[in-house]
């Protein structure tokens, strides 16, 4: 049976898209940068570095969520998949407005 259960990994890493160095987020697992948003298709499910894929995830678009904050869409833009991710606390939030209004 599949393991579908959140698994944390909470480690620093250099962002592939614009460089910046990411320290871990503390209270859950980071998943992309804060400054440009964006992250690695790494994951079949959160947590797990099981995906072959390694493609830039770009955020597309984000959805406030009244109990989440704001939610953040990225597209791989190796494979075309989308997955969605809560914003972390220390994310550009004028980046997070811009997508939530459609603009990029």
């Amino acid at each position: 049976m599949e393991d579908k259960r959140f698994k944390k990994n909470d480690s620093g890493f250099v962002c592939a898209n614009c460089g910046n160095e990411v320290p871990p987020l503390g209270y859950s697992s980071r998943n992309h940068c804060p400054k440009c948003l964006c992250s690695l298709h790494l994951d079949v499910m959160p947590g797990d570095r099981a995906a072959d894929c390694g493609g830039i995830m770009r955020p597309v678009r984000s959805e406030p969520d009244p109990k989440k904050g704001f939610i953040i869409i990225h597209r791989c833009e190796k494979c075309g998949a989308e997955r969605r991710n809560k914003a972390a606390k220390d994310d550009d939030m004028k980046k997070l407005i811009r997508l939530t209004a459609g603009q990029q």
